[in-house]
């Protein structure tokens, strides 16, 4: 018998629900998911401020600050790709069950990988936001000098160049940042969670 055959899930005292009433709000994840460059970081800190604002619990998950300690160990093929989404769908889960709303910022350029992230919540508790941008644009702000790394070869598998990113299909929202402003944007992803009632009003 395996050691793993001996782990069972533990319920805790304080449920999600428990947590809700106490915060006053849902909790839930909002999944940034779009091209480097196209904005997600800044919306997804966008959004801790607006809700800190608001009083709600929150946190920000950021890709590149995950890679610095949970995922330092991952590269950026296919298979690491896909482990680095799935740790963070199950970090994320913990944040939701806290009670927070937990804003994740990651390429995640594959809809499976997004789809089984989903899958691991309950219904309404995860919207995918697509921070849509077009890629000239993203290039062109280029804020961390990677697309130009990336046309010279210097570094490989970079997501819009030499890898792949499949645009979700029917995302909970739509966010063009290369139209609206980042206000904007936060004011377009608050009604959206007034509506679900994962927020009051």
């Amino acid at each position: 018998m395996e050691l793993r055959d001996n782990i069972v899930w533990h319920n805790s005292v304080i449920t999600k629900g428990d947590r809700h009433r106490l915060n006053n709000h849902k909790s839930g994840v909002l999944w940034f998911t779009g091209l480097s460059g196209s904005g997600k970081s800044s919306l997804a800190n966008a959004m801790d401020r607006k809700l800190y604002e608001l009083g709600v619990r929150s946190y920000v998950l950021d890709g590149d600050n995950i890679r610095h300690g949970l995922n330092k160990g991952l590269g950026f093929d296919k298979l690491d790709r896909q482990e680095n989404i799935r740790r963070i769908g199950e970090v994320s889960k913990l944040f939701v069950d806290s009670g927070q709303i937990v804003s994740t910022a990651f390429i995640s350029p594959f809809r499976e990988d997004r789809e089984t992230v989903r899958n691991l919540f309950e219904q309404g508790e995860f919207v995918e936001i697509y921070v849509k941008c077009p890629l000239d644009i993203c290039e062109t702000r280029d804020p961390k000098g990677l697309y130009k790394k990336a046309r010279t070869g210097a570094i490989q598998n970079f997501t819009g160049i030499g890898s792949p990113y499949e645009e979700p299909e029917s995302p909970e929202l739509i966010i063009d940042t290369s139209k609206l402003s980042v206000k904007e944007s936060v004011d377009m992803i608050i009604e959206y969670l007034i509506d679900r009632n994962l927020l009051c009003r």
